[in-house]
């Protein structure tokens, strides 16, 4: 039996639905076609369901603690809270491939938006190369410290 967090409804259709969400209409309006009415009344139905739902939701929590309850205003919450930060994901990463003048939302785009604004890195999607490690500054205030460590090192 596969783990929740292997089951997610997201893992099978994040890509078929957010690669045409910026070209839909571009292309609709290219060939003239009556598809966009028809894409609308496709996705309507779509947008009223919630991307984590509430059993969902506690099979999560059991992962963590098979011994957690939460209260009806904590679940309604956090089930708010995912469906925030998913729209809010799929916004900023439709506005990144738009800015790179694509139709099509890339993994790129969403480590972007992931790891500016969330500080979020996830491995093993994209590219296979490793992150630079970018070393901390060091300041003026701390290399007068270390001489000071130095000069009373020193003098013992």
């Amino acid at each position: 039996m596969a783990s929740p967090s292997q089951s997610s409804p997201m893992a099978t259709n994040s890509n078929s639905n957010s690669a045409g969400v910026i070209g839909q209409t571009a292309n609709n309006a290219s060939t003239g076609s009556n598809a966009t009415t028809s894409n609308a009344k496709a996705s309507t139905g779509a947008e009223n369901q919630p991307i984590l739902t509430k059993p969902r939701l506690m099979e999560l929590v059991r992962e963590v603690d098979t011994t957690a309850q939460l209260d009806e205003d904590v679940e309604e919450l956090l089930l708010q809270i995912a469906d925030d930060f998913v729209e809010d994901a799929v916004k900023a990463t439709c506005a990144f491939a738009k800015h790179r003048k694509v139709s099509k939302v890339e993994v790129r785009d969403v480590q972007l938006h992931l790891e500016r604004k969330w500080n979020m890195w996830i491995p093993g999607f994209g590219t296979d190369e490793l992150r630079p490690y970018k070393r901390a500054a060091i300041t003026e205030a701390h290399k007068q410290r270390l001489a000071l460590i130095r000069k009373t090192i020193k003098k013992y």
